[in-house]
């Protein structure tokens, strides 16, 4: 018969390493939220909301027509969307300290090679990422609106809706930061052996076709926003089939490297 408190300790010993990962996963999240906090606290004194919403319309207010402004058709948008903009702006501020802490739970987990793997993944996805939100904002918002305007009648006095206009700006930032991810998602099919770098090679053609039809589908129906996303994207393939190879090439395993060495991988 069974010791009851023989599998009582048996049981504690299974238990204890998963109580003390939710533990360090519960520090880890409120470390993170504290950094967003503070981010959005200090943005709330200054600039202010007000100022990060004009920041963030300066694009198009310059295009509009002198003495032109943004409208508000609901009574609680001037209160709602800076809100909005500050809190999204307080996280991508924060965003490499949250990026830090998810690192730092998983990182004890991994093996030596995955972590050569996975850190310069995080870091220049976070990276790549504000790229493309910082190419959107200084340089194609600045020709797209100009290129609408051209357009739009002289009978026609242009007074864009301050919910509308974020929206708009949410999806083309969202758009340009997923796309000029491409080289991380060609990187990491090509290491994880899904596809390889010579299949990614063969189907280069194939993916400035699929560029251009994804450009067209998300960013509104003009030339200039379409060539815009869609050559970074055809360019930035080309980054990742580069990246791919040196990637493949330094963060192989031990056992992969040299199967006679006997490494069992032990984790660092």
């Amino acid at each position: 018969m069974s010791d009851p408190n023989q599998a009582q300790d048996e049981l504690a010993g299974t238990e204890q390493p998963f109580v003390q990962h939710l533990v360090e996963l519960r520090d880890r999240l409120i470390k993170a939220v504290i950094a967003i906090a503070v981010c959005t606290a200090v943005l709330a004194l200054y600039p202010g909301p007000a100022a990060l919403y004009d920041l963030l319309a300066a694009p198009l207010v310059a295009t509009l027509p002198a003495g032109s402004k943004l409208i508000a058709t609901s009574v609680i948008s001037p209160f709602m969307v800076p809100l909005k903009i500050m809190l999204m702006t307080g996280f991508l501020i924060a965003l490499p300290v949250v990026l830090f802490q998810v690192w730092a739970f998983v990182a004890p987990g991994l093996y030596s090679h995955e972590k050569k793997l996975v850190l310069p993944l995080v870091v220049s996805s976070t990276l790549l990422f504000f790229i493309g939100v910082a190419f959107c904002y200084y340089f194609v918002f600045g020709r797209v609106f100009a290129f609408i305007q051209s357009f739009a009648p002289t009978s026609i006095t242009a007074a864009p809706d301050i919910e509308e206009y974020l929206g708009f700006v949410m999806t083309m930032f969202l758009a340009f930061g997923i796309a000029f991810e491409v080289p991380i998602a060609v990187v990491v099919l090509a290491r994880l052996n899904i596809v390889s770098v010579e299949k990614l090679r063969a189907f280069r053609g194939y993916f400035v076709v699929l560029a251009f039809v994804i450009a067209a589908i998300v960013t509104p129906p003009d030339v200039v926003s379409q060539l815009a996303l869609a050559i970074p994207m055809c360019l930035l393939y080309e980054v990742g089939i580069w990246a791919a190879q040196i990637f493949i090439k330094h963060t192989q395993a031990p056992e992969d490297q040299d199967p006679k060495s006997g490494s069992d991988g032990a984790k660092t």
